[in-house]
């Protein structure tokens, strides 16, 4: 994809139409879902097929539009803590809610308490590198020492892993994509995601949790930061909203096919 990103006017428009695309910047490709009307699924733009076909997930195919069942996947990109992550993790445990917690290396160490219950309450511990340094163009050497660096201390802390990963930034690239499958992992992106991660600019409830339920979708794979307060605030409005409308809450097990 050629470096748009230099022509505001054009990527915008170009952001508009496609579902599911990317921008360049510097050689690498960033992760973009544009919201759709009517409950509808975003889908990849042609020219991100490779995701897939390199392992990646962002979306439950099978549950589309057409599929009388309703599922979405709930996953959190998690690197701290500050109070909120504990809260949504009282909130998933009162509800019987599963979800997939995509960690840092500092995280594991610094709440390692935290890590373990996700692990005994029925939740993915996910790799979301050790350090969260942007991979789309890395090396071989230094895509596989993120991921196992995160993997050993995970093991040395008695936390077991999922085999899934998820870019820092959604940086990528199709040869990132491909070192992380030759690693044992599936990447999964998100369909749908809000401006939630700057806790001096938390979005006020009421219009998150409006933004969230209006553009949720079948098959959904939900991307939240649980330091949030806005999150944490409204998780179990969430829940229980989408369980009213119908959903289930699957996990990622499910979703990339493993048993």
């Amino acid at each position: 994809m050629k470096k748009i990103w230099r022509y505001p006017i054009l990527l915008l428009l170009i952001l508009c139409c496609l579902p599911v695309t990317a921008y360049a910047k510097g050689g690498e490709l960033h992760w973009y879902c544009v919201r759709q009307k009517a409950h509808r699924q975003a889908i990849a733009a042609p020219e991100l097929r490779f995701v897939e076909e390199c392992g990646g997930y962002y979306i439950d195919h099978v549950h589309n539009e057409g599929n009388e069942e309703k599922v979405v996947y709930l996953t959190f990109d998690a690197g701290y803590e500050n109070g909120n992550v504990e809260k949504v993790l009282n909130t998933l445990s009162e509800t019987n809610t599963p979800a997939a917690f995509f960690v840092l290396k500092h995280f594991i160490k610094a709440n390692t308490d935290l890590a373990r219950r996700m692990n005994e309450e029925g939740h993915l511990v996910c790799n979301h590198t050790a350090s969260h340094p942007n991979l789309a163009n890395a090396s071989k050497e230094k895509i596989r020492s993120e991921l196992e660096e995160l993997e050993r201390v995970c093991t040395e802390n008695g936390i077991a892993t999922a085999p899934y990963f998820r870019p820092p930034e959604g940086s990528f690239s199709r040869e990132m994509l491909e070192q992380v499958r030759a690693l044992g992992y599936k990447t999964v992106f998100w369909s749908l995601a809000y401006a939630d991660w700057d806790n001096d600019r938390q979005p006020q409830p009421d219009t998150a949790l409006r933004l969230l339920l209006d553009n949720i979708h079948n098959g959904a794979v939900l991307l939240l930061h649980p330091t949030s307060a806005t999150n944490a605030e409204i998780l179990p409005r969430l829940i229980e909203m989408l369980r009213a409308e119908g959903y289930r809450f699957g996990t990622l097990h499910e979703l990339c096919g493993a048993s």
